[in-house]
């Protein structure tokens, strides 16, 4: 059995696309474990629409007096509900696109037996703006692990982006798949982007003082490595976009603006376009 897992809490009101997150992963997993917060939107509703005996609920209180831990906790809540001896994980404002979800499967199905293997990673999409912009500068990561070995000691690490083994934290030994998640947290429209500045203010790794900052800024600060996207979103997600990009309240980047900090963008940029390494890499795993 394959598990999937996620957890969610006022998607409707945050504006996360939560249910073409869940169908990107249903194609290839035997169920679906979905840790839904209490909400006061309709979340429950909206996941329980989907109409799939795959997508499980666990209906939870999340417990928010574990600031940074909250998300990470529920994740793991999450993630110990499921019945497969693998998870693929999704967050709410991800979607798997549909030509990674084989190559997921499969290599989970080729390297499923081999101890040294505790996590698959995935590469990433992050669009910035809007659905046709994807920032690209070393602060984003290109890869995180997104399926990982269940029944172990791999459990969910800070602020719920990754993963980590046993109480020491050490970092997840995993493998390249080249499965592409898009990923369209900052792809959503200011008022969106501003309430989920608002509720998550506290919960990230981030300082409470920039999310602050960019909750009082009317449009997303610009950054260097900013590219056109030129390919073809998820088809699960197309509808969801295609809905957004109707909307009169389209998400916003304010104009070019240099400042001498962004040479080192630029800088690493170069090295990595040179040699393929990106410098100063935030990992929660180990190539194996």
């Amino acid at each position: 059995m394959l598990s999937g897992f996620t957890i969610v809490r006022n998607a409707v009101y945050l504006d996360y696309p939560i249910v073409p997150a869940i169908r990107s992963i249903l194609g290839i997993c035997d169920e679906v474990v979905v840790n839904v917060g209490k909400s006061e939107d309709g979340t429950r509703e909206l996941v329980a629409g989907i109409g799939d005996p795959r997508v499980r609920i666990i209906d939870t209180v999340w417990d928010f007096s574990r600031a940074g831990l909250t998300l990470a906790a529920a994740t793991d809540r999450a993630m110990q509900a499921c019945r497969g001896k693998w998870g693929v994980y999704i967050q709410a404002d991800e979607v798997l696109h549909e030509a990674g979800a084989p190559i997921l499967r499969d290599r989970i199905a080729e390297w499923g037996d081999d101890p040294r293997v505790e996590g698959l990673l995935v590469e990433y999409l992050h669009f910035y703006g809007d659905f046709d912009t994807i920032a690209t500068n070393r602060h984003w990561y290109r890869r995180e692990v997104r399926a990982v070995r269940l029944g172990t000691d791999v459990r969910s690490y800070g602020d719920a982006q990754g993963f980590r083994v046993g109480a020491d934290d050490r970092r997840v030994r995993a493998r390249v798949t080249g499965a592409t998640m898009f990923h369209y947290g900052w792809a959503r429209h200011p008022a969106a982007l501003e309430r989920k500045h608002a509720a998550f203010q506290g919960l990230f790794q981030e300082d409470d003082g920039k999310i602050a900052q960019r909750r009082a800024q009317p449009a997303l600060q610009w950054t260097p490595g900013l590219r056109r996207f030129t390919g073809s979103h998820p088809r699960v997600a197309q509808d969801w976009i295609a809905a957004r990009r109707a909307s009169t309240e389209q998400p916003s980047v304010e104009a070019r603006h240099l400042r001498w900090s962004d040479a080192r963008f630029y800088l690493s940029d170069w090295i990595e376009r040179l040699t393929g390494t990106r410098l100063f890499e935030y990992r929660n795993y180990v190539l194996v």
